[in-house]
């Protein structure tokens, strides 16, 4: 058995890849689909890069955030530009505005909508706490 010289960049297959991050062959595949990753071939295997296991990295991290693909994708090829950093951060700032925004609001929603289920529920034991032959009241 042969092993690889010294100085050869450090490479994953999607076995490691996948047990590392916790993510099933299928969602690496995927990612490739829309352009996230690009591993080389060695004949009918992937063979991953420290680039690519960093993409999947800032891939899954962008998802914990509730960036779409898209989005991560733009951002990942950003940072992997020469351009401007200044450019680069403002783009990622204004993403992160976009989506503290939407969760804000869903917060908001769903605060309603957990008042309004305590509303009822407090409703229903009152009712349950009256004459058990009278007929309740409709629940609005």
């Amino acid at each position: 058995m042969t092993s690889a010289p010294v100085d050869a960049p450090r490479t994953y297959t999607i076995t490691e890849l996948s047990s590392e991050f916790d993510i099933t062959p299928r969602a690496i595949r995927f990612y490739e689909d829309v352009g996230l990753l690009e591993p080389a071939r060695d004949g009918r295997n992937r063979v991953y890069t420290l680039r690519d296991r960093t993409r999947l990295k800032l891939t899954l991290r962008g998802k914990r955030l509730g960036l779409s693909l898209q989005e991560i994708k733009q951002l990942v090829d950003m940072y992997e530009s020469p351009d401007d950093t200044h450019q680069q951060l403002q783009a990622f700032l204004g993403i992160l505005r976009q989506h503290r925004s939407q969760l804000e609001q869903q917060l908001e929603d769903l605060q309603v909508t957990l008042a309004e289920i305590a509303q009822h529920e407090e409703r229903c034991l009152r009712m349950l706490e009256g004459k058990s032959g009278d007929l309740p009241e409709a629940i609005d």
